[in-house]
């Protein structure tokens, strides 16, 4: 493998002018040209194999499973739809819809694709001859990009728009949706965060709580948004005592969390969310834990919504009292990963095999674990599904508005949700936050290994289109047809049908024959119609591991209530945001409801008439039942390895002398750049992080209050307003050092934010080498980055100054922050620590 490969097997980031030079030149980075390679592929499956409807019939009897099935999928099918049974994807193929070159063709994305990449199977996939490219703004994606990397698909830059893929970690401006092409795809919606922030989801739930009724959305708990509700607050607290919870609206990763037992503890100079404290949940050998599931999001006009069917279950690492003596201790009240993972107690498991053991389960292994004790999974399972769909209900309306506004295309986006849900002792779940872009951070063998089979089959489910994004179709931005795709929009808009036709439209649904084919009787469908037909059909038969909850067989029953009768949007109790001002004169979900389930739709409709209660809930529980079984099913598949490479290309001996290179250099009066000195700095205090994290030793203590100086200092400097907390004297040293883990943790991860804007592409006068830097970097151990920060902070002192009295020279600093280490912390020195302050 190339030494400056990304991943193994991966590629280089490359700009959009080298993409373009590649295809003028006929090239495809070593390989044949493009018209050659495309036109081998065809022939190849002209003689060999055509992927033809058929034939793919007669290669694999079903597709690839995430879990062992346990029945056969007619049994596991929600969900009574009729799907051809016989369309499946074969193992060693890597396109679907169509043959290499054709428009219609997806891509097939596998976990098992990380295991023995090569580049001469890179070469070979369908992706890299076709120079399919993808795009990262402001996310971590190690994971997406190795999975990518695999497939073939090439990372472009930041300024390119030829890509097929963009993954962002924030929310798009609305001018990034209007540019899209019809071929690429997004992972946000526009206005998503009407879900995401705390604020707008417990807004909207309550909402839906005055219109609707409480008994149908009461899935949260009583919640207050400071400082406007503060006197409410204080009214509610009176008549039911605390403890209460705080939270900031926008932020992730337990950043900000605390409980408090009076109001008066809730601090009123910024927006924070305030609920009612869970005092009684779930526990499993006295640890509290909560729930992480991954919902997407498809389309929301038609709703389509999935649940992945494995998800992660998360404990707190100190057992839980019952007698909230300890409220002041997170690691016993809050669950998140990114709070325990630092706490001595923690277990994390290295076995990507074991679901049930550590401090991190899989949801499967805990469905398991409840029903061994007797408790009603099923029901537990039907709650959750209920608290995702009515979730996204809630907001959805808003999302509809601005995706017509916004996105050219309906396929254009899809969103990846991380609901966390909370379960209490009665067995009743409860929806604590949904996070608009959950980490797909990969810390233990559990988490590669199922984070890689969901983000597979969510590239699978979205279906990328396999198409080159420089040899697009062309798509004019022209004043002209600007206005002529809106006169178009508003025609459709405008046939506008009374309740009367639309009730009968309704009660004639086209027909379905044998094999799930569309009859004749579909012609009676519009274009549009029939093209949203097809699209959630052939999502439905590359779902893999995705769980259909909306819409099923049991859906219209049980959510119809909550949409607009006639253009079946969902509903919002907020006056200039219902479907009069949205203009649309047509029923999707009713139109999925009828086309997917026809027999369904003709016994409800029956038994309504008939008033028949007792067949409805009969449906509802059996389908229920049938999905249930996909969630206990034992996690099968998954890359099992680590996602780092095998070991460092540089060897020990190379190492050192990397470091004697830069030291050298250094003392003969070369500096690091600003960008070096912060990257330096930033894995020095990765490795003390590492340390008071791990260590149980006598010094543990004082190696936690050093740090915890140095955070009050240097939270100062940043950019982005960071407040350090002081841990309760009461807590014992280990959660004390985890709690103060946690917001050197914190601190790491705002200040690599603000590194990244130092770009040290082309090399300074009179400074190190960047190719050396980094090279050092990859080899560099603990002592090595501190012997190259002294060098570095004396070097920019003058003489006469005392080395712990500030600093001046090249880089900026914190005056008289430095990190004074203990003898056990740097071996017996005393360092000074310059860090660089954004300029």
């Amino acid at each position: 493998m190339a030494p400056n490969s990304r991943y193994q097997g991966g590629g280089e980031r490359v700009s959009g002018a080298q993409v373009r030079g590649k295809r003028e030149n006929g090239t495809n980075g070593g390989t044949g040209g493009w018209w050659t390679a495309l036109t081998m592929e065809n022939t190849e499956n002209s003689n060999n194999d055509n992927l033809s409807i058929d034939n793919l019939k007669q290669r694999l009897a079903e597709i690839p499973s995430v879990h062992k099935p346990s029945v056969s999928d007619a049994e596991q099918s929600d969900e009574n739809e009729i799907t051809p049974r016989g369309l499946m994807i074969p193992t060693d193929c890597w396109l679907i819809g169509g043959t290499l070159g054709s428009r219609n063709s997806l891509l097939v994305f596998r976990s098992c694709a990380l295991a023995g990449a090569t580049h001469e199977t890179i070469r070979s996939k369908p992706a890299q001859k076709l120079h399919i490219t993808y795009k990262v703004m402001q996310a971590e994606t190690k994971l997406l990009a190795r999975l990518l990397d695999c497939h073939g698909v090439s990372e472009v830059t930041a300024d390119c728009n030829d890509f097929n893929i963009l993954w962002t970690g924030n929310h798009p401006k609305p001018g990034v949706f209007r540019s899209l092409c019809s071929h690429q795809r997004i992972n946000h919606f526009p206005r998503s965060y009407e879900l995401t922030r705390k604020d707008r989801l417990y807004k909207n739930i309550e909402r839906m709580q005055h219109s609707k009724g409480m008994r149908n959305f009461d899935f949260i708990p009583q919640t207050f948004i400071m400082p406007g509700d503060f006197k409410e607050l204080c009214s509610v607290h009176y008549r039911i005592r605390g403890p209460w919870i705080v939270k900031p609206v926008a932020s992730s990763r337990g950043r900000g969390i605390f409980i408090v037992e009076t109001p008066y503890q809730v601090p009123l100079d910024e927006p924070v969310v305030v609920a009612k404290y869970i005092a009684r949940p779930l526990l499993v050998d006295g640890h509290k834990c909560d729930l992480r599931l991954y919902v997407a999001v498809t389309s929301y006009d038609p709703l389509l919504i999935y649940i992945y069917e494995e998800g992660l279950v998360r404990f707190a690492t100190v057992k839980y009292d019952t007698s909230h003596k300890q409220l002041w201790n997170p690691c016993m009240h809050l669950c998140n990963y990114s709070i325990n993972k630092y706490h001595s107690d923690y277990i994390k498991s290295d076995d990507p095999c074991a679901e049930n053991v550590g401090h991190k389960w899989t949801l499967s292994a805990l469905l398991r674990h409840l029903q061994s004790q007797g408790k009603d999974t099923v029901q537990l399972m039907a709650q959750i599904e209920d608290i995702v769909v009515k979730a996204i209900i809630t907001s959805a309306n808003s999302i509809i508005s601005a995706c017509q506004m916004f996105v050219p295309n309906q396929s254009n986006c899809f969103e990846l949700f991380g609901f966390d849900i909370l379960i209490d002792e009665d067995l009743k779940a409860w929806l604590l936050e949904v996070n608009l872009s959950p980490s797909l951070g990969c810390d233990s063998p559990l988490d590669v290994r199922l984070k890689s089979a969901m983000l597979a089959d969510l590239l699978t489910l979205v279906g990328v289109p396999a198409v080159d994004p420089i040899l697009k179709p062309v798509q004019s931005n022209s004043p002209i047809k600007t206005s002529s795709m809106l006169k178009m929009k508003l025609g459709t808009c405008r046939r506008v049908h009374s309740a009367d036709g639309l009730s009968q439209s309704v009660k004639k649904p086209a027909a379905v024959g044998q094999g799930g084919r569309l009859t004749t009787s579909t012609y009676c469908l519009s274009p549009e119609e029939t093209r949203l037909v097809k699209l959630a059909r052939s999502q439905f038969e590359r779902r893999g591991g995705w769980v259909r909850v909306f819409p099923t067989s049991d859906s219209w029953c049980r959510y119809s209530q909550y949409l607009d009768p006639l253009s079946g949007i969902p509903t919002s109790a907020i006056p200039s945001l219902t479907s009069s001002h949205l203009v649309v004169q047509h029923n999707y979900n009713h139109l999925l409801y009828t086309q997917l389930f026809p027999d369904v739709a003709k016994t409800s409709q029956a038994a309504k008439g008939a008033s028949n209660q007792k067949a409805a809930s009969n449906c509802v529980v059996a389908a229920v039942g049938q999905r249930h079984n996909r969630y206990e099913r034992q996690l099968d598949r998954g890359h099992r390895n680590s996602l780092d490479p095998s070991g460092s290309t540089h060897t020990k001996s190379q190492g050192q002398e990397y470091k004697q290179q830069v030291c050298d250099m250094l003392r003969n009066g070369k500096v690091l750049t600003q960008g070096e000195a912060r990257r330096t700095f930033s894995q020095y205090l990765g490795c003390i992080l590492r340390r008071i994290s791990t260590n149980q030793d006598a010094e543990q203590d004082s190696h936690t209050e050093v740090v915890l100086k140095f955070l009050q200092k240097a939270s100062a400097y940043l950019r982005t307003p960071f407040v350090v907390k002081i841990p309760s004297s009461k807590l014992a040293g280990k959660d004390r050092a985890a709690i103060v883990a946690k917001q050197l943790n914190d601190f790491l991860y705002l200040y690599n934010r603000e590194t990244d804007l130092y770009s040290d592409t082309v090399d300074r006068l009179n400074s190190v080498p960047n190719k050396l830097f980094m090279q050092f970097l990859e080899t560099a151990t603990e002592s090595d980055l501190e012997e190259v920060l002294s060098l570095q902070t004396l070097r920019n002192i003058p003489h006469k100054v005392n080395t712990t009295c500030g600093f001046q020279g090249l880089l900026k600093c914190f005056p008289n922050v430095t990190l004074t280490t203990s003898k056990s912390v740097a071996n017996g020195k005393r360092t000074a620590i310059k860090l660089a302050k954004p300029s």
